[in-house]
């Protein structure tokens, strides 16, 4: 056998519908683009255009409020992750955990402000944790397990 006889199995690729060629193929006249019109050529992007008319996106009222100067991501990871993490090694119970060693071990996101706790699953070992927040059932792991929370000032 040579690289030049190499071929598919029979019918291991289906071939393409072959647009525009006469009403007996399925795709034929229109090629299945309906009629005439703005949306019947190529490159047309208007979704949401209503003819001239206040599309309903501008036309329903605004609710809420959004201060995006001010928002803060903040990382989130729960009591089993920090487990696991110290199960497989990844973070050594000796040292204290804080955002910049989970962000080198890769276990929350790098583009976060700090880390906050959350109290999923169950703490084995006892943990110096510094984080900007926890929540009550996780602060209760880590009493649980003989470990210290250490709450940060945030940066704002």
């Amino acid at each position: 056998m040579k690289l030049n006889e190499i071929k598919d199995n029979p019918g291991a690729r289906k071939g393409l519908m072959r647009v525009g060629r006469g009403i007996g193929s399925g795709k034929g006249k229109t090629c299945g683009r309906g009629v005439k019109g703005q949306k019947a050529r190529t490159g047309v992007s208007i979704n949401g255009f209503e003819g001239g008319q206040n599309p309903l996106y501008r036309r329903l009222p605004k609710r809420g409020f959004n201060n995006f100067n001010f928002t803060r991501t903040i990382a989130t990871i729960n009591i089993d992750e920090l487990q696991m993490a110290v199960d497989s090694g990844k973070l050594d119970p000796k040292k204290p955990v804080n955002y910049q060693i989970l962000v080198e071990k890769n276990l929350v996101d790098k583009h976060a402000e700090g880390v906050k706790v959350l109290g999923r699953g169950e703490l084995k070992v006892a943990l110096d944790i510094e984080a900007l927040n926890a929540s009550k059932t996780a602060q209760a792991a880590i009493e649980k397990a003989k470990g210290k929370l250490t709450l940060l000032e945030s940066k704002q």
